[in-house]
């Protein structure tokens, strides 16, 4: 299976998209929305933004190793 390295990060607050490369061999905890300021952190139970607001999860999860943290 290949690994998808970018992902659309959707604002929970404001409803803004940007599409965002992801790290290959880590977990983003934090990313700023461009839109609204505001600084998402993953849900519960989520290793990082992008398994929580995107719409490809972080290559880690993706390649089956699971969650960096």
């Amino acid at each position: 299976m290949e690994v998808v390295l970018k992902s659309t990060v959707t604002c929970p607050h404001c409803g803004h998209q940007k599409e965002k490369e992801m790290p290959a061999k880590a977990c983003q905890f934090f990313y700023d929305c461009e839109n609204c300021n505001k600084v998402l952190k993953p849900k519960e139970r989520d290793c990082c933004v992008f398994c929580s607001y995107g719409t490809v999860a972080c290559p880690p999860v993706q390649s089956g190793i699971g969650c960096c943290n």
